[in-house]
């Protein structure tokens, strides 16, 4: 095995598998669906909330790597939806939003093509920082751990009240 092609076992398997972090399939399975609005004990947040924002933060990382021109999003308030009552239908499309985002981002990360240290598109000063290819799917990998992580916290919440 190479060493790229270990590099990109690697991250692959930090984005598909339980290592240190738990799963999105595991966290939302069984979701208490009747309770996806609430908000509890002073967390300024639903678990919709955080579901959303998952799926905006995964896309919009995905339309940064692959999109020309990249339309920027204003960070905080973009990234998080207005407050709403969503339904279970707008739970679900969420759910198969995310998988089919993180889908793509797999198809970019397993295609050879994509050198993961040169700098993406986007990325190229002045536009960008310099971002590589490898930085972004770590970045997906952080972020999608630490809110389920987030949603597990609300689930026991909901689950206990």
């Amino acid at each position: 095995m190479t060493s790229d092609s270990a590099l990109r076992r690697h991250v692959r398997d930090l984005l598909t598998k339980a290592q240190a972090h738990l799963m999105f399939d595991d966290v939302i399975r069984d979701f208490p669906l009747a309770r996806l609005n609430e908000r509890r004990d002073g967390l300024p947040y639903s678990a919709f909330e955080v579901l959303w924002h998952l799926r905006f933060t995964q896309r919009d990382i995905l339309n940064f790597v692959r999109e020309e021109p990249y339309e920027e999003v204003a960070w905080p308030a973009a990234y998080w939806p207005h407050r709403q009552d969503a339904t279970e239908a707008e739970w679900h499309a969420e759910v198969a939003a995310f998988r089919a985002d993180l889908a793509a981002l797999l198809a970019l990360l397993d295609d050879p093509r994509t050198d993961l240290f040169a700098v993406v598109p986007n990325g190229q000063p002045p536009q960008g920082e310099g971002q590589t290819w490898l930085r972004e799917f770590l970045l997906v990998a952080d972020h999608n751990a630490y809110h389920l992580g987030t949603l597990t916290v609300l689930r026991r919440l909901l689950d206990g009240a």
